[in-house]
């Protein structure tokens, strides 16, 4: 339901006769964009080159590819993608028709970290070894792996970093050769984007020659994109390795179930689907639109309801772990896991739609800065840790009454 002044904004937006084509599933997308245009908000799979014929804006998320088989002929001028990675967009082809592009690099990467978190701290629950006596290697260190760095320091480990561009570009010896971060490091985190040919290629760069070269028995985390492993390859090497985290998968949402049979945890490629992250990408991309068409932006996004939301308070004054329990609580990955699994039981042929589906209704889902988590004076030194990871904290003395826990 639009408020008043959204519906005047909206009539403003009849008479600029722009029409607006966006995936309906771009979080808060009808009431950012009301101002700019008239918007038709429609499922991913009915994105047209009909639907687009007299549309000036079209609006994507990552499972549209958007290229001249779908613009050509049409009266797009501006192209906007709620997403951090660009592989499904022809960038090139819309500079040589002078559309406008525009996407949200970086919005999801505290999401996307968080979800890292949780599976690295499930994996040393899992093996019985702390954070501390891990070490971490992070293939890509851009929005999301650098935060992911940041996240595993605080929990103790010791991060190994690999990225070629950014060496070429600084020079620095922060970053390791690939052979050496894959010698050493007990879990692996994938954080590329896909790129399929150059000097620094990392489509299928996972396959038989990259795992072999794994320290024996260490985890693998995947949260970039699917194709970054090659699966078959991979399907033949992988029993030597530990712990298994797969968040995408070749060829989504027609993924392959054998594949999935081979993770420990899996989910539907939604890391990044917090709503903090999913707010930030549509105010990136409205902000963009706004811009291009010389318009004041008039959606103000540290108005919306999530910004006003109150704290969950967590309980951990009892805990013998208060940093695991405390992630948990704000975000079980086991959850997301047990729920995907449910795809074994669904027919080769609904398995892409229960997949989209799950993507679809995924639940609420808050970042940590809105939970605050209630330690005992003897948990200090948790308290300090779990603020690193961007929780708020309260230490209580133990004569003092805890307050009443949000629901």
């Amino acid at each position: 339901m639009l408020t008043p002044n959204q519906q005047s904004r909206g009539r403003r937006a009849d008479d600029d006769a722009i029409k607006i084509v966006a995936d309906k599933l771009i979080y808060k997308v009808e009431e950012a964009f009301v101002d700019l245009g008239r918007i038709t908000a429609v499922p991913s799979g009915k994105i047209t080159k009909e639907l687009l014929s007299d549309a000036g804006i079209l609006l994507v998320r990552s499972v549209t590819p958007v290229n001249a088989a779908l613009l050509d002929g049409t009266g797009v001028r501006f192209v906007a993608s709620a997403s951090i990675g660009v592989d499904h967009i022809d960038t090139e082809y819309l500079r040589e028709r002078c559309t406008g592009f525009a996407h949200a690099p970086g919005s999801s990467a505290d999401s996307v970290a968080e979800y890292v978190t949780a599976a690295m701290l499930e994996i040393c629950a899992k093996s019985g070894r702390a954070p501390k006596e891990m070490k971490l290697g992070i293939i890509g260190a851009g929005n999301v792996g650098s935060r992911v760095c940041r996240m595993a320091t605080a929990l103790g480990m010791e991060c190994l970093l690999n990225d070629p561009p950014k060496q070429e570009l600084t020079g620095s010896d922060i970053y390791r050769p690939l052979d050496e971060v894959l010698e050493q490091a007990d879990i692996v985190s994938l954080h590329v984007p896909l790129v399929e040919s150059g000097p620094n290629p990392t489509c299928h760069m996972v396959a038989s020659d990259f795992v072999s070269k794994m320290k024996q028995g260490a985890a693998l985390i995947n949260t970039s994109r699917g194709s970054v492993i090659d699966e078959e390859s991979f399907k033949t090497v992988c029993s030597r390795l530990g712990i298994i985290v797969l968040d995408v998968f070749e060829k989504e949402p027609d993924i392959s179930v054998d594949t999935l049979r081979l993770a420990d945890i899996a989910t539907p490629h939604i890391a990044g689907y917090s709503l903090d992250g999913k707010l930030r990408g549509t105010d990136m991309v409205y902000r963009s639109a706004a811009a291009f068409f010389f318009k004041e932006a008039a959606w103000d996004v540290s108005k919306s309801d999530l910004s006003r939301q109150k704290n969950t308070v967590i309980d951990l004054t009892a805990s013998k772990d208060p940093v695991y329990d405390g992630v948990k609580s704000a975000y079980s990955i086991m959850a997301d896991d047990e729920q995907f699994r449910m795809i074994y039981a669904a027919p080769k042929e609904e398995q892409t739609k229960f997949f989209e589906n799950l993507r679809a209704n995924y639940p609420k889902r808050l970042e940590f800065p809105h939970f605050t988590m209630m330690l005992g004076e003897h948990h200090r030194k948790e308290a300090n840790l779990l603020r690193e990871l961007r929780f708020e904290t309260k230490v209580i003395k133990a004569d003092d009454a805890l307050p009443s826990l949000d629901k």
